[in-house]
């Protein structure tokens, strides 16, 4: 289906930012009512099973589908009041990338082994938060976010393992909910 342009260029406008409102918009869904770290240890564990899912699927378009499991299981975990989403990404996480290895997704080094790793180091901080809470855990999230931020910069100018509007959604979000999150740490 073709998209018409509106006369002044809106139609055009609208498809070059939707990513970064909708991340900002997400942000925000995301951080009312935010309390701590551990509020957001979800979304940074999930930013990185994005990564790890279109790596592990060797797509680059799978990463809004994986978003979309994300969104399904914070949810779901939230609305059933269920174990905490962030053990149940990290758990989906390690059987996506035990699939990815057996479909010889590991061969491509910008893929798997690298995301992999960063779903390591952002899924050690979430649990880490999770574990110890309070302002330490908000500023371990927060940490994680903003790293996580440069990693979508990264990958946004490679065009590399996820599409160009997830990276542009992602930073929005990482970027947005961690100022939230040392804004209530540093105000409480």
């Amino acid at each position: 289906m073709a998209v018409i342009d509106a006369p002044n260029g809106t139609t055009t406008w609208l498809r070059r930012v939707w990513p970064a409102a909708f991340g900002a918009v997400f942000a925000a869904f995301n951080t009312i009512g935010l309390a701590g770290g551990a509020d957001l240890a979800p979304v940074l564990v999930g930013s990185g099973f994005v990564y790890l899912g279109a790596a592990a699927l060797r797509r680059r378009g799978a990463a809004w589908p994986v978003f979309w499991l994300v969104f399904v299981v914070i949810g779901v975990s939230r609305v059933l009041d269920g174990p905490d989403s962030t053990w149940v990404i990290l758990g989906v996480a390690a059987a996506f990338a035990v699939y990815g290895l057996a479909r010889g997704a590991a061969r491509d080094r910008e893929g798997l082994p690298r995301q992999a790793s960063a779903m390591v180091v952002v899924g050690g901080l979430a649990a880490t938060a999770l574990l110890v809470g309070g302002d330490l855990g908000a500023y371990l999230v927060a940490g994680g976010l903003l790293a996580h931020a440069g990693w979508d910069a990264y990958h946004h100018r490679t065009g590399k393992v996820v599409t160009r509007s997830m990276t542009e959604f992602c930073f929005v979000l990482d970027v947005l909910a961690a100022v939230a999150l040392i804004v209530v740490a540093v105000t409480r």
